[in-house]
């Protein structure tokens, strides 16, 4: 199967073509979700001369099996579980505490390092748009976007390069806008739409953000 983009920064290129509205408006703050989202967000926000900051989110992965998400967390105590999951799984409470606490500690983590004593750019009143670099289970952009809300953004839009038709779908009803540049008909990975899908490091995250912000 041929890849759609060669990478996130290239699938970045392509979504903010599709996110020509928002360009130079002074309410927009695009939100990353890491590490992922960060190359894919930094183009998005180069392109529409916005604020770029993280928008740090987890997945709690179910045990043996950590890419099928059971949940996720967010920045401000947001947590969204998958009771179906959970259920047809049969993990416990005691389960899906761990993971809680797990996950809270790794996004604790890279709160300091990402942001370096720097505050979360405030949401309030503005226009978040969060930006990962594709969608699959949607777990975990549904808790930014509740995150986001709880944090009093005026309007959440969703941007990614790539997702399953049925999580857009399902994801653009809590968001104001969803825009999504593929919604292939057949969906088993966001990595398999890209030519080059390696991790996203810490330090790239860095990297981007002190780019943007000397921008």
């Amino acid at each position: 199967m041929a890849s759609t983009f060669a990478n996130r920064r290239d699938a970045g290129r392509t979504l903010a073509g599709l996110l020509t509205g928002l360009r130079a408006r002074h309410d927009v703050v695009v939100l990353a979700l890491p590490r992922g989202g960060v190359p894919v967000a930094f183009e998005v926000a180069t392109a529409l001369e916005a604020p770029l900051d993280v928008f740090i989110v987890r997945k709690l992965g179910v045990p043996g099996h950590e890419e099928l998400a059971m949940g996720a967390i967010a920045s401000g105590g947001v947590c969204v579980l998958n009771d179906g999951i959970i259920t047809s799984h049969g993990i416990t409470p005691a389960v899906v505490e761990q993971a809680i606490a797990r996950e809270s500690a790794e996004l604790e983590r890279r709160a300091r390092l990402y942001r370096e004593g720097r505050p979360l750019v405030s949401v309030r009143e503005a226009t978040a748009l969060l930006v990962d670099d594709g969608l699959a289970t949607g777990s975990t952009m549904r808790a930014a976007v509740q995150a986001a809300r709880a944090q009093g953004a005026a309007s959440v839009v969703i941007a990614v390069p790539v997702g399953a038709a049925e999580t857009c779908r399902e994801l653009a009803s809590i968001a104001d806008t969803l825009t999504c540049a593929r919604t292939p008909a057949y969906f088993r990975s966001v990595g398999e739409w890209y030519a080059d899908f390696a991790q996203t490091t810490d330090d790239e995250v860095r990297a981007l953000l002190a780019a943007a912000g000397a921008r």
